[in-house]
């Protein structure tokens, strides 16, 4: 036995080195291993599983950013402004001197959004949950915001009548709403103004759901374009074999 093994240890002493000298570093069994894992072709469970992956990595990164602090009010691609069909209400309120009162209310506006963004993602999550096999693969060969628009598509409605009660909750949360009736109030008590009252849950609702759609459809890009992004070895190896391909 002891011969056998200085048998061994000498054969790896000699092919350790090569002929400058240079020691050779020798892969382990699980680098084997790793390196035959990569190039067996993936099978449609993996492709689907990194799909799922890559979304619910997605969403829940985009939810989690939509609901820190400034979340909403912080990033001009997402924060919500004053409703833009009723902007000269916006005009007129800053033009007599109440410009306070519009900015308390637009801030108060993202701050509801910000307040009910986490509600989003297990919605979202059930959608991804039902995708097909053929869903899979027309996302992963769609454009960079594929699975953003399938999201968008089975989502929405449920998510709106999910979104807009936890909306309705922060407009009240957030004083957004006594803000609104105030600005409102003062805009319709202004003489030879006409009369609006839009629907605020409404707007903030559709305006929230933007805003979320926006960042997940960002995080799908990175992690389709962006290797570093790609934080598990399923998803490296989907990506990069649809980047190949």
């Amino acid at each position: 036995m002891k011969t056998c093994s200085l048998y061994l240890l000498l054969f790896f002493s000699i092919f350790s080195f090569n002929c400058s000298g240079q020691l050779i570093k020798l892969p382990n069994v699980g680098t084997i291993n790793e390196a035959l894992n990569k190039s067996k072709p993936l099978t449609s469970e993996e492709v689907a599983g990194g799909l799922k992956e890559a979304l619910t990595q997605g969403i829940a990164k985009g939810a989690t950013q939509a609901s820190q602090k400034d979340g909403y009010f912080g990033n001009q691609l997402i924060r919500i402004p004053f409703p833009q069909d009723v902007k000269r209400v916006e005009s007129t309120l800053r033009s007599v001197g109440l410009g306070s009162q519009v900015d308390k209310f637009v801030l108060s506006l993202n701050r509801a959004a910000e307040d009910a963004a986490q509600t989003a993602k297990p919605i979202f999550i059930g959608a991804i949950r039902k995708l097909t096999f053929k869903d899979v693969w027309n996302i992963l060969t769609g454009e960079k915001d594929a699975a953003t628009q399938f999201l968008r598509r089975t989502t929405s409605d449920e998510l709106y009548r999910a979104f807009a009660p936890h909306i309705q909750q922060s407009l009240d949360k957030t004083y957004a709403t006594k803000y609104y009736t105030d600005v409102m109030t003062a805009y319709n008590a202004l003489p030879l103004t006409q009369k609006v009252n839009p629907n605020l849950n409404d707007y903030a609702t559709k305006k929230a759901m933007d805003g979320l759609f926006l960042l997940v459809a960002q995080e799908e890009a990175n992690i389709r374009e962006n290797p570093v992004a790609r934080t598990t070895e399923l998803l490296k190896r989907v990506f990069s074999k649809q980047t190949k391909s």
